[in-house]
């Protein structure tokens, strides 16, 4: 068996991503992630390199990118934090985790529903300006 040679170990480069690197990759902050972990929103404790400096995998940036997710359609962080807590305890908690999810679907669907709705009358007041708009402009154009 080779020897490793211990420069080759202390000029390697840390596994992983730092904070400022994961914030980049996520689009959030780095108080952003210092807040869901220690809120127990993440699934495992973020790994650490030898300096102590948080090292994020692939696996903690799907997972924050789940959470950003969740919390982009309004899911109070005490369901992430739910949602989080059945998902670590792993295997038997699966019809727990989908009446979390699909209760929160009902509620998106529900906001979705009233900001179509919405939308429905912004669009028919830009109907009714273009028309006027429409109508100046013809006027205007036969004066």
């Amino acid at each position: 068996m080779a020897a490793v040679s211990t420069a080759t170990a202390v000029t390697a480069p840390p596994a992983g991503l730092s904070i400022a690197e994961a914030a980049e990759r996520t689009g959030l902050t780095t108080d952003t992630l210092r807040y869901y972990e220690k809120d127990g929103l993440l699934l495992r404790a973020v790994g650490r390199s030898s300096s102590g400096h948080r090292r994020y995998t692939e696996a903690d940036l799907r997972w924050i990118g789940l959470l950003s997710r969740l919390r982009a359609t309004g899911m109070p962080i005490r369901d992430v934090r739910r949602y989080a807590d059945l998902v670590r305890a792993g295997s038997g908690t699966e019809a727990d985790r989908l009446e979390l999810l699909r209760a929160h679907r009902r509620v998106v669907l529900d906001q979705l529903a009233e900001v179509t709705e919405h939308l429905g009358a912004i669009d028919q007041k830009i109907g009714i300006y273009e028309d006027v708009v429409a109508r100046q402009e013809s006027e205007a154009a036969r004066a």
